[in-house]
């Protein structure tokens, strides 16, 4: 019996933890036995010895790029996880911030034959977090009153606004559609960040700082007052919360986060251009916080890890076979049992192709005489399993249509019926993966990043590290 005035559930949260058992049962036990300042330090540890054992430069970009994510995922989860304002321009906060430091930080000042300002990083880099922070609150004293749809509709105006502004005012000093190169290593002291190595280390050494101080803010009054307003605006405001100052501090330290960001980006780069900082660029910030958990410190640099990684893989036809595929695995192993249950299923998945295959190309050689897009020893396994014509490409439409009818199906059913649904998907989605996604990268891309999400969705609501949230009526 729970103690009196205890809830049952709560009461045997301890009992439920012993009993949880496999994978995941074993990092939440290891989790619980170290605080959240002993992760970090061990993270960081972990991130500063990774850096010694990158083989080339390609290597280095794609960590560093992991970092800068994970920094614009957190300053996106200021606003949207912790307050909960749907804030649609927030990438408008990145690229001020990185034309903040383009302008410091080149020849784009020196039009009077000054030379430009070329400040040192100590310089630019607060003017840049304070100008950022002083953006993001008069983007909320205009969005003060405004909640929802009609935010989301404000903001994206913003976001749409920086663009024209970058494009079309004043070219000879924001540099037009050209953009602005030929920017300021990051420099100090009489040193300077020339390497990808170096900014990877520079990126990491600002992320664990940001995620230890937004750590102290997520546990402070401000935090729980953030937390209050997204979770019932009204009943905050009654409990004599400030919802207008939390809003106003929401947007500006969001908006200061995205900044440096934005700043730290432009400094690896060596220029910017107005698309650097497009819709598509939001989106990838948004699936991050997302995909990690809105809400959750952790959670936040996970996304920015997975994805950046997930969309490196999908740009090589090598690394994107071993991502799709061992998705499907994956996915399989973790949902269907019993084990024989799985057994007879990926059995059914070989046959089912080994024998179309066969039967195809006796009716017709030229209806099997396409060569799997996939690279590699996956692509040599493959060639004989799925179909593919000499001309795929209507045929490859044609799949995508139909597995996204299957899938829609293989929701729909339940037990057994849903197990033997998954082999004709399983092979479909291969066949149109061979012989049109795979051809496709830029596209590819976008449709299985929006794969995992819907799938991490499916799987966890709450995302990867993020907290499920019990909503009361």
């Amino acid at each position: 019996m729970a103690p009196i005035g205890v809830d049952e559930w709560v009461a045997r949260s301890s009992e439920r933890r012993e009993r949880r058992s496999g994978p995941r049962g074993v990092f939440e036990q290891l989790g619980s036995r170290f605080g959240w300042w002993p992760r970090l330090i061990l993270a960081g540890l972990v991130g500063f010895a990774a850096g010694h054992v990158f083989s080339n430069v390609n290597i280095e970009n794609v960590a560093f790029n992991a970092l800068l994510y994970a920094i614009l995922a957190l300053g996106l989860n200021i606003a949207v996880g912790w307050a909960g304002l749907l804030d649609l321009g927030y990438i408008a906060f990145v690229g001020f911030g990185a034309y903040g430091y383009a302008l410091l930080s080149s020849t784009a000042l020196g039009s009077d034959g000054s030379g430009g300002a070329h400040l040192a990083a100590i310089e630019t880099f607060p003017i840049v977090l304070v100008a950022g922070g002083l953006l993001g609150l008069v983007l909320g004293l205009v969005a003060l009153r405004l909640t929802g749809d009609y935010l989301a509709i404000v903001t994206l105006f913003f976001g749409t606004a920086f663009m024209e502004v970058v494009n079309n005012v004043d070219p000879s000093v924001l540099g037009g559609v050209n953009g602005l190169f030929g920017l300021d290593p990051i420099h100090d002291f009489g040193r300077q960040i020339v390497s990808p190595l170096g900014y990877y280390y520079f990126a990491l050494v600002i992320l664990v700082v940001l995620m230890a101080v937004l750590h102290l803010l997520d546990t402070s009054r401000t935090g729980r007052a953030w937390r209050a307003l997204r979770d019932d605006a009204l009943a905050a405001e009654v409990m004599t919360i400030p919802i207008s100052k939390m809003k106003l501090m929401a947007f500006s330290f969001g908006a200061a986060v995205g900044a440096l960001g934005g700043a730290i980006f432009a400094a690896q780069q060596d220029n910017v251009f107005p698309t650097n900082f497009t819709a598509n660029i939001l989106i990838l910030i948004y699936a991050c916080l997302v995909l990690g958990g809105v809400g959750s410190i952790a959670g936040a640099v996970l996304g920015g890890i997975v994805v950046t990684v997930a969309q490196n893989m999908l740009s090589s036809p090598t690394d994107a076979a071993y991502l799709f595929y061992g998705l499907i695995l994956v996915a399989l192993v973790t949902r269907v049992r019993p084990w024989r249950n799985l057994a007879a299923v990926l059995v059914g998945i070989v046959v089912l192709g080994l024998a179309l295959n066969a039967i195809v190309g006796a009716i017709s050689p030229q209806a099997t005489a396409g060569m799997a897009g996939s690279a590699g020893w996956i692509g040599s396994v493959v060639d004989h399993w799925v179909i593919v014509p000499d001309n795929p490409a209507t045929y490859g439409n044609v799949l995508y249509v139909v597995t996204i009818c299957m899938l829609i199906l293989l929701v729909q059913l339940k037990g057994i019926r849903r197990q033997i649904a998954i082999v004709p998907t399983v092979y479909i989605a291969a066949c149109c993966w061979e012989s049109r996604l795979i051809v496709n990268p830029s596209i590819t891309a976008q449709i299985m990043l929006g794969a995992i999400l819907i799938v991490t969705m499916a799987a966890r609501p709450e995302g990867l590290l993020g907290s499920k949230r019990i909503e009361t009526v």
